[in-house]
This record gives structure tokens, sequence and C-alpha cells, in this order.
């Protein structure tokens, strides 16, 4: 068994590919979810983030992604012996780091409660929803807007849509230069990059899913709605028009993964509103 170490965002095809070749419905991450934020932060994370690898006979059997004191890991569920050594690598580096897996991954909350740590359940949380795609309504937008997809020049527009969709938050850190990386990281797609566009040419809301085409499903990530044009429906009218995109493109489902605690519920209320329904949570481990 080898062992490999990664600076800031290196390391990320390995990633994808273990996540891809043993990801279920009781995984926590999706490819999705690795392209996108190592992505888009990929400015920022040369020095904040580190990556282990372990292979065995040439093939990625387990990872950690440590992101200052936070762990996240991927363990080859046959494997799963390795989960110790991501979780002692993850000490060396943050004794007093904290992980986060879903609870229905069996084989690394074992590894976490043998290595001496505990649930905390007080701690914010974030909730898998799901969807099929059988059975989408129709999204509707208001007279003079439009629905379509982003194109591969519209860098800098979709950049702006989503620092405005996030500025009443923080001010968002997204660069031209982020969305560009977001953009060039496979398995993006312009296609399933949908947005409503404002009668003055204002990208006034995002949705963006992530289709992972061997199992037939997508991660709705992103999503976001500009503020002076909020409760007009759009955000759920930009979510459908991508599903609908996501199941033309021969996927099946779709899932998002919003706020499950009721510290920030206007997430999980929009996609429920769609119709995604909620399944397993995840859980912070402390040492």
């Amino acid at each position: 068994m080898q062992h490999r170490e990664f600076e800031g965002t290196d390391g990320l095809e390995p990633m994808q590919e273990l996540l891809q070749r043993v990801w279920s419905p009781r995984s926590r991450m999706h490819i999705g979810d690795v392209a996108w934020e190592r992505a888009v932060n990929a400015g920022r994370s040369a020095h904040t983030w580190r990556t282990a690898c372990w292979d065995d006979g040439g093939q990625v059997i387990a990872w950690g992604w440590a992101e200052g004191d936070h762990l996240s890991l991927v363990v080859d569920p046959d494997r799963a012996e390795v989960a110790a050594d991501v979780l002692a690598w993850f000490q060396e580096l943050a004794p007093a780091g904290v992980v986060s897996v879903l609870e229905t991954e069996d084989h690394l909350v074992a590894a976490l409660e043998a290595a001496g740590y505990h649930s905390d359940d007080a701690a914010p949380f974030f909730t898998h929803h799901r969807i099929p795609l059988s059975d989408l309504p129709a999204p509707v937008v208001p007279d003079g807007f439009t629905l379509r997809h982003t194109r591969p020049d519209e860098v800098e527009k979709r950049a702006a849509a989503h620092r405005a969709a996030w500025s009443d938050l923080a001010p968002s850190k997204v660069s031209d230069a982020d969305v560009a990386a977001v953009m060039s990281t496979w398995p993006y797609e312009s296609e399933l990059d949908w947005i409503v566009e404002a009668p003055n040419g204002d990208f006034a809301a995002t949705a963006l899913i992530w289709h992972d085409k061997l199992h037939g499903i997508g991660l709705v990530e992103p999503v976001g709605c500009a503020p002076p044009y909020r409760r007009q429906g759009l955000a759920q009218a930009v979510n459908l028009a991508a599903l609908h995109a996501l199941r033309e493109a021969g996927a099946t489902d779709a899932m998002v993964c919003p706020r499950g605690d009721d510290g920030y519920p206007q997430a999980r209320a929009l996609y429920q509103s769609i119709g995604f329904r909620p399944g397993a949570r995840t859980a912070l481990y402390l040492p």
C-alpha cells in the first residue's frame, strides 16, 4: 500500500476516481462535491488544504481531505481497515480536529468510535435529499425572464451572478478566475449550468448540476438568487430547468445537501417545495 500527499487543490483526480467507484446512496460525497469545492477555492487553498491518498495495486482505496482542522474522508468499504490510517494521518495534522461523515457510512462511524471520537449531536448538520426525475413539474418564470443554460464564454457574468446571490450573507470571495476553474473541472457541463436571465440581461438566479453518468445521479451544487430578484419563484424555476436538462442527459435521480438543522432552513424549504425528500444526515465527530 502506498501513501501520497498533496497540497491545495492537487490530487482531485484520484479523489474522484475512488468516489465514483464506491458511491452508493449511503455515501456522503458525490464527485461534484469535490469538483466544486476544490475548483471554486483554487486560488485560496494552497496552504490550508492537505490531501492524502492511499493506493493498493495501483487503485485508490482511501483518501483524507483536511481543510484546516476539519477532515472529510472516503474509504472503500471493502478496505474499511484503512480508515484508521486516514484518521492517524489527520490527528498528526490537527490533534483537536473534527471529522464529518454521513450517518449511514457505518465503516467510517466504526473507525471513528474505535479511534476515540464521539458525535457532537448539537452541531449544525446537512441532510441528503433526493428526487426521481421521472415526474418533474414544468419550470415557470415571469414575463420577460428567460431560462437557459450558461455558455462557455460567460465566465464573468456567471461569476458576478454567484457573488450577487451570496452578497447579503457575506462578501463572496469567488472571482472570475475561480469560476473559470469550475467550468474547466470534470464533470462540469455548461448544459447543466442553468440561469434565469432578467429582462435587463442580469443573471438573476443560477443552478449548477454535476452529473455522475456512471450512477445516473446529479448533484445540485450550488444554487443562488440575487436579492433583488427573490420571492418571484426564480430559484425554483432554475432548479427545475436544470433538473429537466439532467433527465435529458440520461440521469434518473438528483440529490442536494442543504442544512438540515434550523440554523438555515430556507434552502431546505426550497428543495422540498420542488419534490426533494430528506434522507440521511451528516454527523460531526470530535476527538
